[in-house]
């Protein structure tokens, strides 16, 4: 699945490829004030940075918003610095004294909290300094352009669709191996599933994603090209697929309204939210482990894509075939 992806974080990339306009009075009354810090805390710090500055009153009301959250996060992420580096340094002094797996495991942790929270802070108080700043994960917030009112429009959605009348439970299932509650894969749609699991969202509610590369879990020893050696465990690693074009990606998604009454749930907020649509991966991909990918459309079937038509899912299948195909080179990003 692809669970990752690090999407364009400027607004005039839309305004300038497609005249896309950033929709945002309904935005703010249906969503914004319904989710709050929630929603602000799942947005990455380069898409925040689309509401500062002069702009329309609704534009100034996410960005007030958003500032008053950003003033009361700072002093809490000090006072996080402050407790790890207090923590480090005191097991820094046991470790002086005595050698022990207790004080070494502080140590480690302590040093990986210091890093994490000063980065958050770096984020914070010097957004512009980030360069990773707009990768999504799931059950953050991206754009997405869909297409409203005869025009083409950038909303927020979150990344990972919840299906229009499903429970907000839904969101979350519990791993059969596990048994522990664990985040559904509902930010991927598969395209063979599309006409029975998606089939109230494909051929009724699309959408675009712009993004530069997307990433993927996949085995070690799959990416190796090899079987597990004899006591060998499983390694998960993260790989990066960057297309060998210098286009972006236009990603085909399908996306959902949910409305909290409609699902019997009349005290949850209203939530819309996408999912990437994945088909059978191009060989390069399949070789480096994984058996998934996104769809790359072509520019000139955005519109035909943005306004499908129900009574013909032939045509939207075609322009699913009729994808850009790049070669995507893929290289590590992170132990898992």
């Amino acid at each position: 699945m692809c669970y990752s992806a690090k999407v364009r974080a400027e607004y005039r990339e839309y305004v300038k490829e497609f005249g896309a306009i950033l929709s945002l009075d309904q935005y703010v009354a249906e969503f914004w004030e319904q989710m709050g810090d929630d929603w602000i805390k799942k947005m990455p710090s380069a898409l925040r940075a689309w509401f500062r500055g002069p702009g329309t009153k609704a534009k100034a009301h996410i960005g007030q918003s958003i500032e008053d959250w950003t003033a009361r996060q700072i002093p809490e992420y000090e006072a996080e610095l402050a407790k790890q580096l207090a923590r480090l340094e005191e097991n820094e002094r046991k470790l002086a004294k005595k050698v022990t797996k207790t004080a070494q495991e502080e140590v480690r942790k302590a040093t990986a909290k210091i890093e994490s929270t000063a980065a958050m802070l770096k984020l914070l108080t010097k957004p512009n300094a980030a360069a990773d700043t707009a990768r999504i994960f799931p059950q953050s917030i991206a754009p997405i352009m869909v297409w409203e009112n005869g025009r083409r429009v950038v909303k927020m959605m979150r990344f990972q669709c919840r299906k229009a009348g499903a429970p907000s439970s839904s969101d979350w299932v519990i791993d059969r191996v596990t048994k522990q509650k664990r985040m559904s894969g509902t930010y991927n749609a598969r395209r063979d599933n599309l006409e029975r699991f998606w089939r109230k969202q494909f051929g009724y509610s699309h959408g675009i994603v712009i993004a530069d590369t997307f990433f993927e879990h996949v085995w070690r020893h799959d990416m190796e090209g090899r079987e597990l050696r004899p006591g060998e465990k499983r390694e998960d690693v993260i790989l990066e697929f960057v297309p060998d074009t210098d286009k972006t990606m236009l990603i085909a998604c399908i996306w959902s309204h949910w409305d909290g009454a409609s699902a019997g749930e009349p005290d949850e907020p209203d939530l819309q939210s996408f999912a990437f649509i994945t088909d059978d991966p191009p060989p390069e991909v399949a070789a480096a482990g994984h058996d998934r990918c996104v769809i790359p459309i072509k520019p000139e079937n955005v519109d035909a894509w943005l306004q499908p038509n129900p009574e013909n899912l032939a045509a939207m299948h075609a322009i699913l075939d009729d994808r850009e195909r790049p070669y995507y080179d893929h290289q590590f990003a992170a132990a898992a």
